[in-house]
Order: C-alpha cells, then structure tokens, then sequence
C-alpha cells in the first residue's frame, strides 16, 4: 500500500459515506486452516456458510506449518502462523492447530465445532455497539478513515488494512488432501498497520485505495492480539 497518510480531513463531512460503512459492528471470525490439514476441510465449508452472513466478517488465513508433509498450501503465509501464535501466547497456551476459529479476538474454538463457534458469535454479537465510531469516506481514490470514542480505553488499538480474496478454487495434488479440489472463501493475501490510536483524540488518515481483484477491511484490534474492537468492509 503506496502513501499512507495521516492528514487533517478537511471538508470530509461533505463527502458522501459508502454504504453500509458507519457504526457497522460485525464479528470477526478468523478460521487458521491449511490445504494440508485433512480435517480441515469441513471448516472452509462451515466458513462459506459464515461468509454469507452481514452479522459476521469472515476471514480465511492459510498457515505454513503443514506445508513439510507434502503439499506446500498455495496462500500461506508466515504472518499468519505468526498471527496465530500471538493468539495462542497472549491466551496462554503453547499449541496451535487446525483448524481453528478466533472469534473477534477474544475467543476460540476448533473451526470443525459449529454450535461452539456459533454460541460465540451469539455471545459478541450480543455485546456488539459500545460507543466507539467509526466512518470510512471516499475520494478520488483515496480512502478516508475517522474513529473516535468518548470513553477513551485503556490500552491502544492497532488499526489494520485487511485484504482477501472473495473464492479461489485449488486442485490439491499431494499431502493428506490429494486428489481433492477444494473451494476456498475470503482468503487473506496482507494484513498492514495502518495506524497505532490511543483512543485520546479522534483518528483521522487517509490512504490510497487499492485497486486490484482484492476485497478489503478495516480492523480496529488491541495490541498484543487483543479484542477487535471496530469493523468496516470497503465495498
């Protein structure tokens, strides 16, 4: 991503909203799945099932640590092992696994257990709204971001510009999945700090807007693999 710029918005309030942008609060729910992994084909599915839901932003990260048993996945990345990780560390746990689903950040079940994963949809659903805003504007190709809260919290939150692809289909030829051609929703290519807010002062940046094949969100996260606090999807 070219020229992120942290920039007073000058006029933005005229400057018509995308839809469905403001004050949207959706759960986030990350699966950590692989090509590799043979129980992990159920859950990709269960994530078609999720992507189709405006209650939930459904994420798909492919992990590489499978990779050595014979089929290198075609979308992993070391971010997202690490990505994970920081998950399993900041919960105190030593082991990942696939598959996996992180709900909002906050929580986590085995991607395969639908009526646990769907119990803590329910749960953050449930506890979505608070009071922190946030509204996502367009101009000539750039994207203009504002969030302020009146409460401010008592740690920061990291501002990430997610990117995923809608559906890739993938022939897998070797590896525990060999033979199988697999569907796979809402896969995450990048995950880029934006911004680093405090919360004390309202957040104001621009950035370019990507224009390739990509869909893209905004998360507004904790440091250390907190909670996500705040959701909105570029159309």
């Amino acid at each position: 991503m070219r020229h992120i710029l942290m920039t007073a918005l000058a006029g933005l309030l005229a400057l018509g909203a995308l839809p469905g942008m403001a004050g949207e609060r959706p759960v986030v729910v990350e699966l950590f799945t692989s090509q590799g992994c043979s129980s992990c084909p159920p859950a990709d599915a269960f994530l078609e099932e999720l992507v189709a839901r405006d209650d939930v932003l459904a994420l798909s990260l492919h992990v590489d640590y499978w990779d050595y048993i014979g089929w290198e996945d075609t979308f992993a990345s070391p971010d997202h092992t690490a990505r994970q990780r920081g998950y399993a560390k900041a919960d105190g746990r030593k082991m990942v696994y696939t598959p996996q689903m992180i709900i909002n950040g906050a929580d986590h079940a085995v991607g395969t257990r639908l009526k646990d994963v769907g119990d803590l949809i329910d749960k953050h659903l449930a506890r979505s709204g608070g009071d922190l805003s946030v509204d996502v504007r367009e101009e000539g190709g750039m994207v203009h971001l504002t969030a302020r809260t009146p409460s401010p919290r008592t740690m920061p939150l990291a501002v990430y510009l997610v990117r995923y692809l809608p559906e890739e289909t993938v022939e897998i030829e070797r590896g525990e999945n060999a033979g199988k051609t697999i569907t796979y929703v809402n896969i995450v290519t990048e995950m880029q700090t934006l911004a680093r807010w405090d919360t004390v002062e309202p957040l104001e940046l621009s950035f370019e807007r990507p224009n390739d094949a990509a869909a893209s969100a905004i998360l507004l996260q904790y440091e250390g693999h907190g909670t996500i606090e705040a959701v909105a999807r570029l159309p």
